[in-house]
C-alpha cells in the first residue's frame, strides 16, 4: 500500500503537469469590488492624546481587493479575465479610489468593460496602516445598499453577453451589495442555460439562489454560522459538508480549515476529500511578496488576508482547464500555502507554484 509521502508525491508531480494548462484560460468574475490600501510608516511613541501609537507616514501601495483580488489571483495564473462590478461615479478626486481600482485591473491585464460607475455608490476602500510589519488599525469605507436596479439591469445584460465566450465564471460575494438575491439566481440561470459552471465564494447563506453551481467555498467559521451550529470535530464538519450540498444544491462544497487544511465534499462521491495544509516557512517582506527559507519544514503564517480569494479563484481556473475538483482543490490548497507567507493582499505565480510542487514531489 502506498504511504502518505508517496501519495503527495504522486499528487504533487501530477499538479505541476496542470500548472501550464491554467494558462488562457476564460474566467469571468463577478462581484464586490474593493481596493486594500496600505498606508506604510513608523512608530516609536504614543500619542500624548491617548495611548495609540504615533505613526510617521513613509509611503502608500493599493492593491485589488474583493472580488478584484480573486480576478488578480486568476490574471496572475495566466488566465483572460473579464471582472463585472460597480465603483462610485466621478473621476479624481471625486472617486479617486475607483480610479486606483481601475488602473491596477488594467495594469494586470483584467478587462473592466463589465464594471460600472454609479453615482449612488462609493468605491469601497479598505485602508490599513502599517508600522514596522504590525498592523496598527484598518478603516473601512464602504456602501452595504443593494446595487441600484438600474445599474444591476446593465451588469447583468454585459455578464450575460460574455457568458458564451467563458470557461468558468466566479462570484465573489463580500455583502456590499452587489451579489443581490435576485441576480445571483438570474446569473446562475443563464450561466445553466450556456454550461457555464458557476463557482461561489458566499458571505451570506442565500437557501436558493446558489441552486446549480459547480462548487461553493466556505471557511470553517462561515460553514457554522450557515448551519447554526458549532463544527468541534470530524464528524461534525463531515456532517456539516453533507448538510451544505442540500443547502446550496450544488454539486460540492469546499470548507478550508485553516492549519488543518481543507476538506472537499462532492455530492456523486461518499466520503470527503480531506487535504492538509502545506508547510512553508517565509520570512517578511513587502505586501504580495515572500521571503522564502528554505531550510526550515515548519509553517510561519503572517497573513491570511485574501487566502479564500486564492482558493476560489484557482479551484475555478483549475476545473475550467479540465481537472477534476479533487485535483482543483489539492492545488488551491498548495496555492493557499503560498500566498499566507505574504503580506498583505497577493496572488500567486505559476513559478512560485511549479516550484512548491517540486519540493512536495521530492
Amino acid at each position: 500500500m502506498p504511504t502518505l509521502s508517496t501519495d503527495l508525491a504522486q499528487s504533487a508531480a501530477r499538479l505541476r503537469r496542470l500548472v501550464p494548462r491554467l494558462h488562457g484560460k476564460r474566467i469571468g468574475v463577478v462581484g464586490d469590488l474593493m481596493l486594500d490600501r496600505y498606508l506604510w510608516g513608523t512608530a516609536s511613541r504614543l500619542s500624548p492624546e491617548a495611548a495609540v501609537p504615533v505613526v510617521d507616514f513613509a509611503e502608500q501601495n493599493d492593491r485589488l481587493g474583493g472580488a478584484a483580488n480573486v480576478a488578480a489571483n486568476l490574471a496572475e495564473l495566466g488566465a483572460r479575465v473579464e471582472m463585472f462590478g460597480a465603483v462610485g461615479a466621478g473621476k479624481a478626486p471625486a472617486d479617486e479610489p475607483g480610479e486606483s481600482l481601475r488602473k491596477k485591473l488594467r495594469a494586470a491585464n483584467i478587462s473592466d468593460k463589465g464594471v460600472f460607475s454609479d453615482a449612488r455608490r462609493v468605491t469601497t476602500v479598505k485602508t490599513r496602516i502599517i508600522a514596522r510589519h504590525q498592523h496598527i488599525v484598518r478603516v473601512d469605507r464602504e456602501r452595504r445598499e443593494p446595487l441600484h436596479a438600474e445599474t444591476q439591469g446593465r451588469l447583468l445584460r454585459a455578464l450575460s453577453a460574455s457568458m458564451k465566450n467563458l470557461d468558468a465564471l466566479v462570484l465573489s460575494d463580500y455583502d456590499k451589495g452587489i451579489i443581490a438575491d435576485d441576480f445571483a439566481d438570474k446569473v446562475l440561470g443563464v450561466a445553466h442555460k450556456l454550461k457555464v459552471p458557476v463557482f461561489v465564494g458566499p458571505k451570506r447563506s442565500r437557501l436558493y439562489a446558489y441552486r446549480g453551481a459547480k462548487a461553493i467555498i466556505c471557511n470553517a467559521k462561515e460553514a457554522a454560522q450557515f448551519l447554526g451550529q458549532a463544527l468541534t470535530d470530524e464528524k461534525s464538519f463531515d456532517d456539516a459538508g453533507r448538510a451544505l450540498l442540500s443547502h446550496f444544491g450544488c454539486e460540492s462544497v469546499l470548507i478550508t480549515r485553516g492549519e488543518k487544511g481543507m476538506t472537499l465534499f462532492e455530492e456523486s462521491s461518499p466520503r470527503p476529500l480531506h487535504i492538509p495544509a502545506t508547510s512553508f516557512e517565509v520570512t517578511y517582506a513587502r505586501v504580495g511578496k515572500s521571503g522564502i527559507d528554505r531550510g526550515s519544514s515548519a509553517r510561519q503564517v503572517f497573513d491570511v488576508t485574501g487566502a479564500g480569494d486564492t482558493v476560489l479563484s484557482v479551484l475555478a481556473l483549475a476545473s475550467a482547464a479540465g481537472a477534476p475538483l479533487s485535483d482543483a482543490a489539492r492545488l488551491a490548497n498548495a496555492a493557499a500555502g503560498v500566498v499566507v507567507g505574504k503580506l498583505g493582499t497577493a496572488s500567486v505565480a505559476p513559478d512560485e507554484l511549479l516550484h512548491l510542487l517540486a519540493e512536495l514531489s521530492r
